[in-house]
């Protein structure tokens, strides 16, 4: 269970999904060779691929290259369908921060043959959260600094005002799809400069007003001998 410093207590992060966008910063659509979409793209991420703070990044042994993203992650405090943008917000509890690890390896493998790419974004300890949970009514998140570091050279750094789809139209998007839980997780998209992680490598992800992430890297296969 993670538990996640909130108000005066603490919040047991128990999503029944985690819905991920995918190119929602102009700039990392076109560092991947996508075009800039025109509706939100949204993937489902399980719950099991969470971990807490200062906790291990696995690297599977299926996985020759996965890559680190950072993500404004949004929780969701009221249960809802159909939400109108107009009151998307009422259905927002908090902010977070969320990694969203990808196998880039098996993903492209995964889509040069038409196939889903659940797998490359599904594994065990591919969902960091952390480090805190804020209050909706603490952080105004339309334009906070976004970033992430591994062994402590920058390699992501933006502002959540570059998303493409903001927080309101995600919700009225998703929520004409899906119901969504109190408890599930809306990760909003990675900015540019994602890049491989290795083993021994040390990440940081920040988001402006709500801390800092930090995770250690090790290969599976160093655990496994």
């Amino acid at each position: 269970m993670i538990r996640l410093p909130f108000r005066d207590g603490f919040y047991e992060v128990k999503p029944s999904k985690i819905i991920c966008l995918g190119r929602n910063y102009a700039e990392h659509a076109k560092e991947l060779g996508h075009e800039i979409p025109k509706e939100p793209v949204i993937f489902l991420k399980p719950p099991s691929a969470l971990i807490g703070p200062e906790e291990t990044i696995i690297l599977p042994r299926k996985s020759q290259h996965v890559d680190h993203e950072v993500e404004l992650a949004v929780i969701i405090g009221k249960k809802g369908k159909n939400i109108p943008r107009t009151k998307a917000m009422d259905h927002v509890l908090a902010y977070t921060i969320l990694m969203d690890l990808t196998a880039r390896d098996i993903q492209w493998e995964a889509k040069e043959k038409g196939l889903p790419w659940t797998v490359a974004k599904g594994f065990d300890t591919f969902g960091p959260i952390g480090p805190r949970v804020v209050d909706k009514r603490e952080v105004d998140v339309n334009d906070l600094e976004i970033g992430l570091k591994v062994n402590g050279e920058v390699r992501q750094l933006s502002r959540t005002s570059k998303m493409i789809f903001k927080i309101d139209e995600i919700i009225e998007y998703v929520s004409s799809i899906m119901t969504l839980e109190k408890g599930d997780i809306i990760a909003t998209g990675t900015p540019e400069g994602v890049g491989p992680l290795r083993h021994g490598d040390f990440v940081e992800a920040w988001i402006e007003g709500i801390g800092v992430l930090k995770e250690k890297v090790l290969a599976e296969r160093s655990i496994l001998c």
